[in-house]
Parts: structure tokens; C-alpha cells; sequence
């Protein structure tokens, strides 16, 4: 399953987001619309660095399946920066 939406929320003694919800089956036409050219480029490189593309495209797209369920938090003293992608 690909990510469909990002969860953001950040706070800091002078500024704080509640929560920004970014959807991220959005960026899914461009991609769609894209990949001819994306493809190319993927396959030059490749076969530039002599790596198998298909091999290449499938770890793409296994790494962007995993990502659903990602939890990222980062904070200091001050700050905190939370990020979940759902």
C-alpha cells in the first residue's frame, strides 16, 4: 500500500501548527504523468552505474510501500517536530 497522507505538526515557543494533514495521493498524478521521463532517467543511470533497473525499481517501490505507519519525532529544549505518514 502507498502512503496516502502525512501528518505534521510542529511546535516552538514562538510558533506552533496544531497539525497539517498533506495528502500525499496527490503527488501520485505528476509522478503518473511523469514516468516516461522518470523511467528513462532511472534506466540511463543504471545501466551508467551497471546495476540491474528492474532490480532498482522494485526497491523503489518497496521502500515506498513500507512507508505507511512511519513515525518521525524530533525535538530539542524548545522545539518538537512530529511527522506520521499514514
Amino acid at each position: 500500500m502507498t502512503p496516502n497522507i502525512a501528518v505534521l505538526e510542529m511546535q516552538s515557543p514562538h510558533c506552533h501548527l496544531r497539525r497539517l494533514w498533506l495528502p500525499l495521493f496527490l503527488l501520485w498524478i505528476p509522478l503518473i504523468l511523469l514516468s516516461p521521463i522518470i523511467l528513462l532517467i532511472v534506466f540511463g543511470v543504471c545501466m551508467a552505474g551497471r546495476i540491474n533497473p528492474w532490480r532498482a525499481i522494485a526497491v523503489f517501490w518497496a521502500i515506498a510501500c513500507s512507508l505507511p505507519g512511519t513515525h518521525v519525532h524530533v525535538s530539542t529544549h524548545h522545539s518538537r517536530i512530529l511527522v506520521r505518514i499514514v
